[in-house]
């Protein structure tokens, strides 16, 4: 349903039954990754200017995956983590990628 590069990608549906029997099929909640246990990979000092999406397609090649900053640096509005100059940012593999390093198996 979603690109593997979504953060929706391992997301399961399931589906809900409404009163009038009509069946609705919908995404399972998402719980955010705990930013401490994401492989750090580097960092990124915030210049007057930046957006999310340019650094994140410095950062990972995709502007896409601006998402893997935000939840790397447990943000609940992305946009605030551009709005100071100075702030760093924590740049981390996914959480798929974090874990598959912790329990020593090569990193996809």
């Amino acid at each position: 349903m979603f690109e593997p590069s979504s953060r929706y990608h391992a997301v399961p549906t399931t589906t809900y039954t409404l009163t009038d029997g009509r069946t609705v099929s919908h995404l399972r909640r998402r719980f955010l990754p705990r930013p401490e246990e994401l492989m750090a990979v580097g960092e990124h000092v915030v210049v007057a200017g930046d957006r999310l999406d340019r650094i994140a397609a410095r950062r990972y090649g995709d502007p896409e995956q601006s998402w893997r900053i935000a939840d790397a640096n447990r943000a609940m509005r992305p946009d605030d983590l551009t709005a100071a100059p100075g702030r760093r940012l924590r740049i981390t593999l996914p959480a798929e990628a974090s874990a598959a390093v912790v329990a020593g198996e090569p990193a996809r």
